[in-house]
C-alpha cells in the first residue's frame, strides 16, 4: 500500500510538468517570449486601402494586444505594457509584420522616447494692485521660468523661455485671447513656430490678495499700528492659472487652477527670485513653490502620453531634414511619419494627408536628416511639414 501511494504522487508530479511544458510551448506559438520585465512579440496586419502606414500602425496594436494577452495567461495582472520599441519589421505579400519589444512596469507610465520642446509665456497678475512696489517682482516671469525648469529635470522636455511675453491683453478673460491684430489662435502658432516649439504654456496670477485677520478700524495710533503689522499677521489667498495649447493646432489642451492660503507672514520681500532658497523660505514662497511643483508634475503626467512633433527645416532629392536632433533623443534607424502642413491654410493648423515614413540616417545636435520610404511621393514634402512619432501605449 505505501508503495501504491507512492506512485501516485509521483504520476500527479508527472502529469504537472507535463501541463506547465504545453502551457509554454502554447505561449511559443503565439510568437510571444516573456524575459524578465521585457516581452518580445510579433504583430502582423494586411495592407490594404490604408496604405504600409495604417497597416504598420495596426500590426503594433496587435503586438501589443498579444503581450497583453499572454500577461493575462501568465497571470501577471499587475504588470503593464508601459513603453514598446519595434525591433524589426518586414512585408510578406500583402501582409505587414513588426517583432516589438515590449517594457513591462507595475505601474502605468505612458511616455514617450523622445523630448518635447514647450516655449514659457508670461504669467501676468490679474489685479495689479494685489502686489505692492516693495514686493518681488519675479513673480510674472518666475513662475513659468520655474515649471519650465521641473519639466526639464525630468529629462522628457526641452523648455525655452519667453517669459517677458505674455499672451494675454486682457488677463482676466484668460484663456481667451484677444488681440487686435488677429485670433489668439494665430498668436499662439507664431510663438511656437518662432521657438520651435510643440507646446505653449501660459498662466495667470489669478489672486494674490492680502486680507488682514483684522479689521482695522479708527484713527490714531492704534489704528496705524494695525496697518503696519497686517503684512505680519494676515492671511493671504494665491489663485493660479496654468494653461498650455497645441503649438501646431493652436488648441487649449490643458487648464487648471491651483489655489492656496497663508495665516500668519504673508510679505514677500523685494528681490526675493521665484525658486531661491529666500523665495521658498518664506509663507507666500513656499505656497507658490508647491503650486509650481503640482502644476509641473500634472503637465509632465498629461503630456507624456502625446506623440512627439517637430518640423521640416529642409526637404530635396529625397533628404529630409528636421528641427530635431540628439538634443530631442532622435536616433539614426528612428522612424517618424510626415503630415502635409497645407490642410490648415496658412496658420498651418490640422493634420494635413500623410507623405510617408521617414527614415533617420544622420543625427547632429540640433537636427536629423533622413529618407522618405519608397511608396512616398517624390517632392510632396515641403519645409513647415510636420514630424510625427508612432503613438506610444
Amino acid at each position: 500500500m505505501p508503495y501504491k501511494s507512492l506512485l501516485t504522487v509521483l504520476l500527479i508530479a508527472l502529469l504537472a510538468a507535463c501541463s506547465s511544458g504545453n502551457s509554454k510551448r502554447r505561449g511559443d506559438e503565439n510568437g510571444v517570449a516573456v524575459s524578465g520585465h521585457q516581452v518580445s512579440v510579433q504583430g502582423s496586419a494586411p495592407i490594404v486601402g490604408g496604405g504600409i502606414e495604417a497597416a504598420r500602425r495596426a500590426a503594433i496594436d496587435d503586438a501589443v494586444h498579444q503581450a497583453s494577452l499572454q500577461l493575462k495567461r501568465n497571470n501577471n495582472s499587475a504588470m503593464l505594457v508601459s513603453d514598446i520599441k519595434v525591433v524589426d519589421e518586414w512585408q510578406d505579400a500583402d501582409l505587414y509584420h513588426v517583432q516589438v519589444l515590449a517594457v513591462l512596469s507595475d505601474k502605468q507610465r505612458c511616455g514617450s522616447p523622445y523630448r518635447k520642446k514647450i516655449v514659457a509665456t508670461g504669467f501676468p497678475v490679474m489685479n495689479a494692485d494685489q502686489i505692492s512696489g516693495t514686493e518681488s517682482q519675479d513673480l510674472y516671469s518666475g513662475i513659468p521660468r520655474e515649471i519650465n525648469n521641473q519639466l526639464m529635470e525630468t529629462g522628457d522636455f526641452i523648455g525655452r523661455n519667453l517669459t517677458n511675453t505674455s499672451l494675454y491683453s486682457r488677463p482676466d478673460m484668460a484663456p481667451e485671447i484677444r488681440f487686435a491684430e488677429g485670433g489668439g489662435e494665430s498668436v499662439i502658432l507664431n510663438i511656437a513656430k518662432q521657438q520651435n516649439a510643440q507646446f505653449v504654456l501660459s498662466g495667470v496670477i489669478r489672486d494674490f490678495r492680502v486680507e488682514s485677520t483684522e479689521y482695522v478700524r479708527g484713527s490714531g495710533a492704534l489704528a496705524d499700528l494695525k496697518s503696519m503689522v497686517r503684512d505680519f499677521v494676515a492671511r493671504r489667498s494665491v489663485g493660479i492659472d496654468v494653461f498650455v495649447y497645441d503649438g501646431f493646432s493652436g488648441a487649449l489642451l490643458f487648464q487648471h487652477r491651483y489655489t492656496d492660503s497663508i495665516l500668519g507672514d504673508v510679505s514677500l520681500p523685494s528681490g526675493y527670485t521665484v525658486g531661491s532658497e529666500r523665495f521658498n523660505s518664506t509663507s507666500a514662497g513656499h505656497a507658490i513653490s508647491e503650486i509650481i511643483q503640482q502644476a509641473s508634475e500634472d503637465i509632465h503626467k498629461l503630456f507624456g502620453c502625446y506623440p512627439f512633433t517637430t518640423r521640416v527645416i529642409q526637404a530635396g532629392n529625397n533628404r529630409i531634414v528636421i528641427a530635431a536632433g540628439a538634443q530631442d533623443k532622435i536616433r539614426v534607424g528612428d522612424k517618424l511619419m510626415i503630415y502635409s502642413a497645407s490642410a490648415g491654410g496658412t496658420a498651418g493648423a490640422g493634420l494635413g494627408e500623410s507623405q510617408g515614413i521617414l527614415t533617420i540616417t544622420d543625427v547632429s545636435a540640433a537636427t536629423a536628416a533622413g529618407t522618405l520610404d519608397s511608396s512616398a511621393v517624390a517632392g510632396t514634402v515641403r519645409p513647415g511639414d510636420w514630424v510625427k512619432s508612432f503613438a506610444t501605449p
